[in-house]
């Protein structure tokens, strides 16, 4: 059998921990102990160096645990022993080998270790922070084994290391030109699915947000109970994270919550937490991008500022947070108008810091307008400052293709030929001045395309334009003046007669002067009352009022019928107000008047042929539309207005003497002048049906 060689290990590892729980394994047929778990690097011991060769270095992830969630990433080294290619081994007969020699160490006397290779191995690791060294001895026999045939491999576990770190392991021999084997590899981070479940560092808490009407509630959990953890909350911006932030530290016991008022919440802001360990893994959370509130406050807190330098007009947009919007000039001639945007100078919104608009020209008249999401966020005039040029000048677009001028107004551009404007007359008219404008530069140019020509717009001064046209109109306000005064003058009279009747008819006692009404009613006494309260009533107003039936010696002279006639007739011709009266027996004789006849028919209430003839006026006179009826019922006597008088507007009384006296009134007087009158209309009328 084959004698065993005495092999030894020296693993430097940079970064490694300082408690170990190493293992060491090897193949069938080969045997390893492990001499030093920590050796001091440069001072490895030393050994024979007889027959053995490195031929490979494998390094592999591995974790190292304590328990079921408490590991630490590692890395695995295995090493393959191979025979010396310049090693010539003789052949040693089958029946020399045992099956347990090997695993002992060989005696010095034996006469077949002259056969056997031996050395020392070193195994070094190197990083930029810290080194391990570890001696490992191994015994392998060399029997018939030919060179470079592998004898086995040697497996060490393992080498700690920081998450992500990088790790260099070297294995070597010290004798003088042996083959030196290293290899660099990164240690596992928390991407690997297997650290994911058992490395406490990978365990990143959860983050949930409850927000209220006044504070944000920020709740951490599956946070690990007695460890501590960080809470970041930052801005995150395109130009940088908005500084370090709020940092907050805390215990965990369960669940940890922290409140943030409602006012600093941004659409930007952004929640990190992470466990107090070296490498942890950090769990980041923006939950207000989408927040319409958060949005609104962004907005309230963001600043447009123009800058009218000498060369060209710039701004400068400041917020918390980057604004997905579009920074647009326009031109705004009134404080209160619409801002017409300037074609081709859109520029989309670069976080903080000053940015140029094109080259754009400061004018009074200049306007920059924030736009997102369709809607003027924010708005930035020159209107205040000190600028070259005035409120009224002309926008007007040039295109050197064609040489064609346009006036930039209500969204189009205008050509001058067809282009008008207050005070500026008929269309047209000023195109040839502008034109001429133009060429002798007495317009300013404001800007044109950096890198063509194409399109120029120019502001123009039409003050002076302006002027001439003003002095004309109120040339024709004077002289307008003047020919009204004069014909004042001339109808002095006229017009004092008209004041004076004005005068007298407003300031009269009586407000009703000069109108005249008919007043028709039954002959029964309730009637008759109700007409003689109302005559009385109505006198104050200086409504004059003739009764029918009634009318003293002119109905004695003519005959009832007749004079009731010749007053309807009167009436109608006058304009003057026909009052109808409804009493029981107007309503009986009404629904007499509107029934078929009938044998079997007998009337409820005495004939009343004056009424009856008043209705056979007034029916006729209401289906034309013709004529001013107003009717008058007696509510506690009469429930309702017969269906033949239900064309003329109808009253209530007492209950209604407001309305009623509006009725007789109208059209020409308004406001409250019949307040007065309304409670003793009503009055008399209640003593008169009450009697």
């Amino acid at each position: 059998m084959g004698a065993l060689v005495p092999l030894v290990l020296v693993l430097v590892v940079t970064g490694g921990r300082g408690a170990h729980r190493d293992t060491l394994a090897c193949t069938q047929g080969l045997a390893c102990r492990l001499l030093d778990p920590d050796v001091l690097c440069g001072m490895e011991p030393q050994g024979p160096n007889r027959g053995l060769a490195l031929s490979r270095l494998r390094l592999e992830p591995a974790l190292r645990c304590t328990g079921p969630v408490a590991c630490s990433p590692c890395l695995e080294a295995r090493l393959r022993l191979t025979v010396p290619r310049s090693t010539a081994a003789p052949r040693i007969p089958a029946a020399g080998h045992g099956g347990d020699a090997g695993r002992g160490a060989p005696e010095h006397g034996d006469a077949s270790a002259q056969h056997n290779a031996s050395g020392v191995l070193l195994l070094a690791g190197h990083t930029y922070a810290s080194s391990r060294c570890v001696a490992v001895e191994v015994w392998a026999p060399i029997g018939t084994a030919l060179p470079g045939r592998t004898l086995g491999w040697v497996t060490f576990r393992c080498f700690e290391a920081h998450l992500g770190s990088e790790l260099r392991v070297t294995a070597y021999t010290p004798a003088h030109g042996h083959r030196r084997l290293s290899q660099q590899q990164r240690v596992p981070d928390c991407s690997w699915p297997v650290a994911q479940s058992a490395v406490p560092q990978c365990q990143a808490p959860r983050l949930q947000v409850s927000p209220g009407p006044k504070e944000v509630v920020i709740e951490v959990q599956r946070a690990m109970p007695g460890h501590s953890y960080t809470l970041r909350l930052y801005h995150n911006q395109s130009h940088g994270t908005g500084g370090p932030g709020h940092v907050v530290t805390v215990v965990s016991s369960s669940n940890v919550s922290y409140s943030l008022p409602a006012e600093e919440v941004l659409p930007c802001l952004c929640l990190q937490v992470w466990l107090e360990t070296q490498d942890p893994l950090r769990a980041t959370l923006c939950p207000f991008s989408h927040d319409p509130k958060a949005w609104q406050r962004l907005w309230a807190r963001s600043r447009l500022v123009l800058h009218a330098e000498a060369q060209a007009l710039t701004c400068s947009l400041s917020s918390p947070c980057d604004l997905p919007a579009e920074l647009i000039p326009c031109w705004q001639p009134a404080p209160t108008g619409p801002c017409q945007a300037l074609p081709g100078l859109r520029h989309p919104a670069m976080g903080q810091g000053s940015q140029e608009l094109g080259g754009l020209q400061p004018h009074p008249n200049l306007c920059v307008q924030v736009w997102s999401h369709g809607q003027v966020r924010l708005s930035q005039c020159l209107r205040d400052r000190a600028l070259p040029g005035r409120p009224d000048d002309l926008l007007l677009l040039e295109r050197r293709g064609n040489a064609s001028l346009c006036a930039l107004e209500r969204g189009a551009c205008t050509p001058l030929a067809s282009f008008t404007s207050a005070g500026l007359g008929q269309p047209g008219l000023l195109e040839q001045e502008l034109r001429r404008d133009v060429a002798t530069g007495q317009c300013r140019q404001i800007w044109h395309h950096e890198n063509s020509t194409v399109v120029t717009l120019w502001a123009c001064p039409i003050h002076k334009y302006l002027r001439a046209r003003w002095v004309l109109a109120w040339m024709g306000v004077l002289l307008g003046a003047a020919c009204l005064l004069l014909l004042l003058l001339l109808k002095k009279e006229d017009i004092k007669g008209w004041l004076k009747s004005l005068r007298t008819d407003y300031s009269s006692e009586a407000p009703l002067r000069g109108r005249r009404a008919l007043l028709v009613h039954a002959v029964e006494p309730v009637a008759e009352r109700a007409a003689c309260a109302l005559l009385a009533a109505l006198r104050p107003l200086g409504l004059a009022v003739a009764a029918a039936p009634g009318g003293g010696s002119g109905a004695a002279a003519w005959g009832p019928l007749p004079w009731l006639h010749a007053q309807h007739h009167r009436a109608l011709r006058g304009g003057d107000t026909i009052i109808i009266l409804l009493s029981p027996a107007a309503v009986a004789a009404a629904h007499q008047w509107d029934a078929d006849p009938s044998p079997g028919d007998v009337p409820t209430a005495a004939p009343c042929e004056a009424f009856a003839a008043a209705l056979s006026c007034a029916v006729p006179a209401l289906a034309a539309g013709s004529g001013r009826y107003v009717v008058a019922r007696l509510e506690a006597l009469v429930p309702a207005v017969p269906s033949v008088l239900q064309a003329a507007p109808a009253f209530a009384l007492p209950r209604e003497t407001r309305g009623f006296l509006r009725a007789l009134a109208a059209p020409r007087w308004r406001g409250r002048w019949l307040e007065p009158y309304v409670a003793a209309v009503a009055e008399g009328l209640r003593r008169a049906v009450g009697e």
